[in-house]
C-alpha cells in the first residue's frame, strides 16, 4: 500500500513580473478546508489592495479533494495552471495563492496563464518538500509484567512509544505508518492481558 505523500515542509514564496503587473506566489502546507479559509482570509486581508487572488489546492492521500479558483480572471487562466503544477510535482495538502497586482496592460489569455504558471514555478523553485507517512494511532494497556514482551517488539518493529505510563497497568500511545501497523498490531494482539484500540 502507498502510504507516503510529498507536500510542502514550510511556507515558500515566489514572484513573477510582466508588463508592470506583479504576480506574488505563496505556497502553504495544509490538511484541512478550514485551514485553507482561515489562510485565504489572511491573504485577502494583507493584500487587500491586490485585483485578484487566485488559488488552487489539493489535499488527502488520495489527492481527490481539490479545488481551482480564478477570482475574477477569465476562467482557466489562473486556477488551472496553479493545479497543474502542484500535479506534475505530485503535491498535496498544499495551497498555492497567487496574488496579482495589475500594471495596466492586458496580458490576454495566454500572458494570464504564463504569468501564473512562472509565479507558482518560481515559488516552487524555492520551497522545500516533505514526504510524509499516513499513520495509525493506537492505545495500548497491558499488566507490568508483559512490559518486556511489549518493548522487544516496539524495539523490533521501531516503534517509539508515547506518553508511557508505567505501573500496575501499564498504557501508552502507538504511532505505526500505516503500511507496517497491521503487522505490528497482530505481533502486540497475542501477547496475552494487552488490550489494543485504534484511537
Amino acid at each position: 500500500m502507498d502510504d507516503t505523500y510529498r507536500t510542502l515542509e514550510r511556507t515558500a514564496e515566489g514572484i513573477f513580473r510582466d508588463r508592470n503587473s506583479r504576480f506574488l506566489a505563496f505556497g502553504f502546507p495544509v490538511s484541512t478546508s478550514e485551514e485553507i479559509s482561515s489562510i485565504l482570509d489572511g491573504i485577502r486581508k494583507k493584500y487587500h489592495d491586490a485585483r485578484h487572488h487566485c488559488y488552487a489546492y489539493r489535499l488527502g492521500i488520495a489527492k481527490d479533494i481539490y479545488r481551482m479558483n480564478d477570482d475574477g480572471e477569465p476562467s482557466g487562466t489562473a486556477g488551472k495552471p496553479i493545479y497543474g503544477l502542484l500535479v506534475s510535482h505530485d503535491l498535496t495538502d498544499t495551497l498555492v495563492v497567487v496574488v496579482r497586482y495589475f500594471g495596466g496592460t492586458l496580458l490576454g489569455t495566454g500572458g494570464l496563464i504564463h504569468a501564473y504558471r512562472s509565479a507558482t514555478e518560481n515559488m516552487l523553485s524555492q520551497a522545500s518538500f516533505i514526504d510524509k507517512f499516513v499513520e495509525d494511532h493506537y492505545r495500548i494497556s497491558f499488566p507490568y509484567e508483559r512490559l518486556n514482551a511489549v518493548m522487544r517488539i516496539l524495539n523490533d518493529e521501531n516503534v517509539i512509544p508515547l506518553h508511557p505510563e508505567y505501573a500496575a497497568d501499564c498504557s501508552m500511545h502507538l504511532t505505526i505508518r500505516r503500511s507496517l501497523s497491521k503487522k505490528v498490531a497482530a505481533r502486540l494482539s497475542v501477547i496475552p492481558e494487552l488490550l489494543l484500540n485504534p484511537v
